[in-house]
């Protein structure tokens, strides 16, 4: 396995923990919040395109964004963790601006 795919899966592991956790003091709704999840979805596309990057990108985000949507339904059934339609917004910013990374990268990597 290469490094891309281990850090893809790595990323991808530490996120479902952190995101699934039951947090033991109650977190106000914040921009920090909304940025976190914007971060990591961004870090996710990029390193996902650059483990798989023969898959399309329209398949990449819409597998991404079901990884935000199962994040939120499971924390919808976790004591002091909620539903919110606002964290899968911020997903969906953190896959769109990871796309526009990701190709930044591409034509870098790409000799003229």
């Amino acid at each position: 396995m290469n490094r891309a795919k281990v850090s893809f899966f790595a990323s991808f592991g530490a996120i479902e923990y952190l995101a699934l956790t039951p947090q033991h003091i109650e977190i106000i709704e914040s921009f920090w919040d909304k940025q976190n999840h914007f971060i990591a979805f961004c870090t996710l596309y990029v390193l996902l395109s650059l483990a798989y990057n023969h898959f399309s990108t329209h398949l990449k985000a819409l597998l991404l964004l079901l990884v935000g949507f199962q994040i939120e339904i499971t924390q919808y059934f976790i004591p002091s963790r909620c539903f919110s339609l606002m964290d899968i917004v911020a997903d969906s910013i953190g896959i769109l601006i990871g796309i526009g990374i990701y190709n930044v990268i591409i034509k870098i990597k790409t000799p003229l």
